[in-house]
């Protein structure tokens, strides 16, 4: 069904909007899906807080052309599904991963972060990345241990005092 100018437009205003708000894109190929299949993906996504939308290649070149995920343009051939991680790339990833494992017919074909363009074989190190919270806490943990460590040895000689005297004590009560 053909779609009038001003649906096009609307069509490419709403992937700009999402592509503007993103970190991250995944393409990924769905040919052969069941539509069962496609409402899984949709909703997980939905669940993660990602935004699944199948668009025309040709509306989200153009919707792609003022962002950082202008470099897309080339590997969107064929039927594809964009995946926009809004904060956090590793969600992402992860559904597309994940849902790679279940249906092997789901292809990733590219993905972008940053203004540059990673195959496929980069969805894994992505998905790998640590979340928000986790990469908080090895921040915190990290930024921590100078202070505990110049702690402890500012305690040590008086914890040895301490072992000293009741080592002392021990042997005098020994005696």
């Amino acid at each position: 069904m053909a779609l009038k100018l001003d649906a096009k437009q609307a069509i490419v205003a709403d992937v700009a909007k999402f592509a503007g708000k993103s970190v991250l894109v995944i393409a990924a190929e769905y040919r052969g899906l069941k539509v069962a299949q496609m409402t899984a993906l949709r909703s997980k996504a939905r669940e993660a807080g990602v935004h699944a939308q199948v668009v025309r290649n040709t509306l989200a070149k153009r919707a792609f052309e003022n962002t950082e995920f202008a470099c897309m343009s080339e590997v969107l051939v064929g039927p594809m599904i964009l995946l926009f991680a809004p904060e956090d790339p590793g969600v992402a990833a992860r559904l597309a991963r994940d849902f790679m494992k279940q249906n092997e017919i789901f292809k990733v074909k590219a993905l972008a972060m940053a203004g540059q363009l990673f195959e496929a074989q980069q969805l894994q190190t992505v998905a790998d990345l640590p979340t928000r919270d986790q990469a908080i806490g090895i921040l915190m943990s990290v930024m921590q241990a100078p202070i505990v460590k110049l702690v402890r040895t500012l305690a040590e000689p008086h914890a040895q005092m301490v072992r000293a005297f009741g080592a002392v004590r021990d042997q005098m009560q020994a005696a």
